[in-house]
């Protein structure tokens, strides 16, 4: 019987938290720092994910058996490294595995190097030289920062000019610290994406249900990028022979490469790809579980969590089942008006009931007496799951309507790409 630490506050941590609360040999649920949605269902420590010293201080004092790492930050600080020194198990990939994300430059090169399919790509270390070389170059184009970037450091620029301005704004007005030091430019792959999730234990890969997300603030993917504006899976358009293609061209080649690296990597390994006519080709990687997509895998996963999780930590994936429901989920994230620019919070929220085949996760609020209100920019994640994608997406919005807090704002359209098809 095991006491578990969830580290990380949002949406996807409330749905990890959700899940494992169904694992049979789970006896307590923990979380640094939680948010007042999640003190539902675990106890919140408060705190910063990316303390990693007060975040192993607090593992040991509260004596927990494993810990689950879920946000980018405290993945590339090195947190895994350091609670399993402290000797505590955990998962997610240590501070050298976890740069699959946290440098694009060291990602795409692992790619190249490793023959694994993606954008052709230069990388600048200069804004002049970078500058320099857009002269020449053809748009559509992509400029993303070398770091993390909460989500935003990518922008897929329609003319040379935009293209020019995001570089600056990267690498001169440095918007996003010192992870814009580097940058890459990118050529612009053109299709449909799918998101792709993926149990990990250092050789093995079990990919999850497929996943198609939302980035754009407004309605027919209008607007600057976001952390996520909704999501549903599976995604219709990954079919199971694209599925084996992906395994053999680029889910089993990752593992290979990040092992030959010195690095093997054990966690959730998130694909992002772009189903091209050449065929299916990497845009990025994550080192952890997407956000919203979590938020409509997990309602579908059909198993023990907390199970496959320590599989993945002990290198043995081979030993567990790893299950999807035949089914359908929606996620329509209600969001601050604004976001992901300025906006307002403090609002009180409403939520809607939970029931069966309703999930409600809670990314952006505090608790104030025995009521929440906004903190964020993403407040909530409501996701429906359903035997049609239709009646998902249906069920998804008739519940987002009966949330309510000021400034509430949801894209309409979540959902209508894949029904299209």
């Amino acid at each position: 019987m095991s006491k578990i630490l969830v580290i990380g506050g949002g949406g996807r941590e409330h749905a990890i938290v959700k899940t494992l609360k169904k694992s049979k040999d789970v006896t307590e649920l923990l979380c640094l720092p939680g948010n007042g949605g999640i003190a539902k269902d675990a106890r919140c420590l408060g705190g910063s994910a990316k303390d990693i010293p007060a975040l192993v201080e607090a593992a040991k004092r509260e004596a927990v058996d494993y810990c689950v790492v879920a946000p980018d930050d405290p993945l590339a600080l090195g947190a895994v490294d350091a609670l399993t020194e402290a000797g505590i198990p955990c998962f997610g990939p240590t501070k050298a595995a976890a740069r699959i994300e946290s440098s694009k430059v060291f990602s795409k090169q692992l790619m190249k190097k490793y023959g694994i399919p993606t954008a052709p790509f230069e990388v600048f270390d200069s804004e002049a030289a970078a500058l320099a070389y857009l002269d020449s170059a053809a748009a559509p184009i992509v400029v993303k920062a070398d770091g993390l970037a909460l989500g935003k450091g990518v922008t897929v620029a329609a003319t040379i000019e935009e293209a020019k301005a995001a570089v600056h704004a990267i690498m001169g007005e440095r918007i996003f610290g010192e992870s814009g030091a580097r940058i890459l430019i990118e050529q612009c792959l053109e299709g449909p994406e799918v998101s792709v999730l993926a149990f990990a234990d250092g050789e093995r890969v079990l990919p999850m249900v497929s996943a198609m997300d939302h980035k754009r603030a407004l309605d027919d993917d209008q607007g600057p990028n976001t952390g996520g504006m909704g999501a549903v899976a599976p995604n219709p358009l990954f079919t199971k022979e694209l599925l084996e293609t992906c395994r053999k061209t680029i889910f089993e080649p990752t593992m290979a490469a990040m092992k030959a690296e010195g690095c093997p990597f054990k966690g959730c390994l998130y694909f992002g790809l772009m189903l091209t006519k050449e065929g299916p080709q990497v845009i990025e990687y994550n080192c952890r579980f997407g956000d919203p997509e979590t938020q409509v895998v997990l309602p579908l996963f059909d198993g023990d969590l907390y199970a496959v999780m320590r599989a993945c930590t002990e290198g043995r994936l081979d030993s567990v089942e790893v299950k999807f429901k035949d089914a359908h989920a929606c996620c329509v994230v209600l969001a601050s008006d604004g976001y992901p620019g300025k906006y307002e919070t403090g609002y009180r929220i409403t939520l809607p009931a939970e029931s069966e085949g309703r999930f409600i996760t809670v990314a952006g609020a505090r608790a104030e007496g025995q009521e929440l209100a906004t903190a964020g920019g993403r407040v909530l994640g409501v996701t429906a799951v359903a035997p049609t994608l239709k009646e998902a997406v249906e069920a998804a919005y008739q519940a987002a309507d009966e949330a309510d807090f000021n400034n509430k704002y949801c894209r309409r359209d979540i959902g209508a790409r894949a029904l299209r098809g």
